[in-house]
């Protein structure tokens, strides 16, 4: 057994077709993570996937502390609806219904 890392951030090559900027949300298939850094196309860098971060989210709901979130990658935005989402972790705040961003625990 080898220790490699803590976890808080992996590195992650990026394989296209477009840049990652810092502060992107990278889908990882079954969760997010979130950039670290600008990453181009072919090269690696470092995805934060531990941590809570002020994601965007729908204005058409509401979420509660602890409510799962799920990452809509066509719209971009935090929703409570699992549905051809990606997980993406649990509230940590309360979102009121209105509210355009949300704070998510990602892990």
């Amino acid at each position: 057994m080898s220790y490699i890392q803590r976890g808080e951030t992996i590195d992650y090559t990026n394989p296209g077709p477009v840049p990652i900027a810092y502060g992107d949300v990278v889908d990882l298939t079954n969760r997010i993570g979130v950039a670290g850094e600008d990453i181009s196309v072919g090269t690696t860098g470092s995805v934060h996937v531990v941590g809570v971060f002020e994601l965007p989210a729908v204005n058409n709901a509401a979420f509660a502390v602890g409510e799962q979130l799920y990452w809509d990658p066509v719209a971009g935005v935090l929703t409570n609806v699992a549905q051809n989402n990606v997980p993406a972790g649990w509230a940590t705040e309360p979102k009121q219904l209105a509210d355009t961003t949300a704070r998510v625990k990602i892990d």
